[in-house]
């Protein structure tokens, strides 16, 4: 071989090297901006829900306006405010082919927002599909308050107690009988005036809470015994949902399985309170409501609020999921509660107090009756919780937030809002 050829094969290598390194180089290149790309896409998705998400949360107020007041937003003009805010704020970002969905009910909790824009290369080809993002708005406020737990009680060995906290018991007490103990209650609920009485004869906070202050007067309270009982209670207690609330207290058990629960949800004898259909509900629907929660004696504030969630009010809603009505009923549920068209909004109405009232007297908790309406009553049964579906966990928080006016959580140091996916 001569020199000259040697020489011009060695030519070739190195552009052929210094080619491979620029090809090398410019595929780098594309895939820097390609991931760059990705990553602004993501950000505006990001930015969208949680603006979608924060829409929600300021409009919320009006949402839950009486109907008749200048204020009052429908339930599509609320999705549609939400909705164009994020869009808005996706565009803003460099994001064009936007995509906004959100969780069901008229009251929704999550937002989801997809970018789709591809990412092309030279030559055509698109490096990466649509990003997605959602929010979730804070769970609802569900304050106990500092009043006193205004019944109905249940009562176990002469003890009052709430309901909810009596069926815990019970099961806790069968299982302890199973091991070898004979669970007793020695306190249950007391009032503030019966707590005063106490405080005056043992002036000491570490061992007597001063009235209003004392657990006790929520109904959810239980000093148990006898002490020989103390060690299994302490192993035990939390899978019937009860926590020792003190460790210097080895016979003080509180409920904390069914928070915002301050009252089962039935009608006070007599009206009151629960029995006044709120502002927020339509004309239309403010007497079957009334007629409704006096004959199924379910307060008419829980009512309200289930139906501001379930449809916003709407007689010709239909779920994706097939329940139809201003109550949602899917068609099974309204055939075995004589209920033959969930579009007649007064039947329905009348229907749905008639399952609520079924569902407290089995489960004697608002936040478990809300549950097993949501999620069936199978599935609250198999835990004696709200099941850990974020549907459900969201539309039981929701409703009992509306009944009591508690609105979105404030105050309570999480943010408004937060990216969950």
């Amino acid at each position: 071989m001569r020199a000259g050829d040697e020489s011009g094969q060695a030519l070739i290598l190195v552009v052929g090297a210094m080619a491979g390194l620029l090809i090398g180089a410019s595929g780098l290149g594309m895939l820097a901006r390609a991931l760059g790309a990705h990553a602004d896409h993501q950000r505006a998705a990001d930015l969208a829900a949680l603006a979608g998400a924060r829409a929600l949360v300021d409009a919320f107020p009006r949402a839950v306006e009486p109907h008749d007041s200048s204020r009052h937003l429908g339930a599509s003009a609320y999705l549609q405010l939400a909705r164009s805010v994020a869009q808005r704020t996706a565009s803003r970002n460099g994001a064009s082919r936007v995509s906004v969905r959100f969780s069901s009910g008229s009251l929704p909790d999550r937002v989801t927002v997809t970018v789709s824009d591809p990412i092309r290369v030279p030559g055509g080809g698109v490096v990466a599909g649509p990003v997605t993002a959602e929010a979730q708005l804070a769970a609802f406020a569900l304050p106990i308050g500092d009043g006193e737990y205004p019944g109905p009680y249940a009562y176990r060995q002469g003890k009052p107690m709430r309901p909810d906290t009596a069926l815990a018991f019970d099961r806790m007490a069968a299982e302890a009988r199973r091991s070898g103990h004979m669970l007793t209650v020695v306190s249950g609920y007391r009032s503030n005036a019966e707590q005063a009485q106490l405080f005056a004869a043992h002036p000491d906070p570490k061992w007597v809470a001063p009235p209003g202050q004392s657990l006790h007067r929520l109904g959810t309270e239980l000093d148990l015994g006898p002490p020989s009982a103390y060690g299994w209670l302490g192993a035990n207690a939390k899978r019937f949902g009860f926590v020792q609330r003190y460790s210097w207290e080895a016979w003080h058990f509180g409920l904390i399985a069914n928070p915002g629960s301050a009252s089962v949800g039935f009608a006070p004898p007599g009206g009151g309170a629960s029995s006044t259909v709120p502002s927020f509900v339509p004309a239309a629907y403010r007497e079957p409501l009334r007629r409704a929660a006096s004959r199924w004696s379910v307060g008419a504030a829980l009512l309200a609020a289930q139906l501001q969630q379930e449809s916003g009010f709407d007689p010709h809603s239909v779920s994706s999921a097939g329940a139809q009505g201003i109550a949602q009923f899917m068609p099974g549920t309204a055939r075995s509660y004589g209920l033959s068209d969930p579009f007649d909004a007064p039947s329905a109405i009348n229907a749905q107090a008639h399952l609520m009232h079924d569902l407290l007297r089995r489960f004697a908790s608002v936040p478990l009756a809300l549950a097993a309406y949501n999620a069936g009553p199978a599935r609250v049964a198999a835990c004696w919780c709200v099941p850990p579906i974020a549907e459900t966990q969201a539309y039981v928080a929701r409703i009992v937030a509306v009944a009591r006016g508690a609105g979105v959580a404030a105050g309570s140091g999480e943010p408004p809002v937060r990216l969950v996916r």
